[in-house]
């Protein structure tokens, strides 16, 4: 099976520690992100798949959306991740240049009736990391926070994913605004006919676009929801 990862962006910027269950320092954001109505002005890239914004999160084992927790959490693969062995946890955010100009182009591929100017990306990426115990495994993973005026938009992507226990989507505090990506918890989520990998609700396969600022919202693309 051939994986075609053209649809990442760059990886590259800051490596998180190497730690089991661990996750970034808090990371001060260039721009304030709006989740679904709450300005945030920091993010914690843990290293089990999924990004908050109030603290850290050590949470190795996946839950089923809506969870009706309290935080705010995106999850582009929640899983048992251990970078000590091998594979690396980056992040990095840009307010000018290229990235921002293919953010500009994707989003408006994606909504195309928004006219939408990215400001700021934000990119971790989930770089061939092991899962616990299996050293050796590589799974690549990707969240990309794109941001401009009033629109807020995430793109979750993937590469190779090697076969665990998973889940992937959002979810929020107390869940009124959730997505759990489909073939979650299911053998087909993983491995190398991963729906994760091979599917899309935009037409590129391995990627996922959703518009997050206000409310749930889903996408165009060629004319159609």
């Amino acid at each position: 099976m051939l994986f075609f990862l053209e649809h990442l962006y760059p990886i590259y910027g800051t490596e998180s520690s190497r730690s089991d269950d661990g996750s970034s320092p808090q990371i001060p954001l260039h721009r304030a992100f709006v989740y679904f109505g709450q300005s945030y002005n920091q993010i914690y890239v843990n290293h089990n798949g999924h990004l908050t914004f109030d603290s850290p999160w050590y949470s190795y084992t996946p839950q089923s959306f809506p969870m009706y927790g309290p935080r705010d959490i995106i999850a582009p693969f929640w899983t048992d991740l251990d970078n000590r062995g091998n594979g690396a946890v980056y992040y990095n955010q840009y307010t000018s240049g290229s990235v921002l100009q293919r953010a500009t182009h994707d989003i408006n591929t994606y909504f195309p009736t928004l006219h939408f100017n990215a400001e700021w990306v934000f990119v971790a990426t989930w770089y061939q990391v092991a899962y616990f115990p299996t050293t050796g495994t590589q799974t690549t993973v990707q969240a990309v926070l794109i941001s401009g005026g009033r629109y807020s938009f995430v793109l979750m992507n993937y590469g190779r994913i090697a076969s665990t226990g998973r889940s992937a989507g959002y979810d929020t505090v107390s869940s009124p605004h959730h997505f759990t990506i489909p073939g979650s918890f299911t053998s087909d989520a993983t491995g190398s006919n991963s729906v994760f990998s091979l599917r899309s609700n935009v037409n590129v396969p391995g990627c996922w676009a959703f518009r997050t600022d206000f409310g749930s919202r889903g996408c165009t693309f060629n004319g159609k929801n």
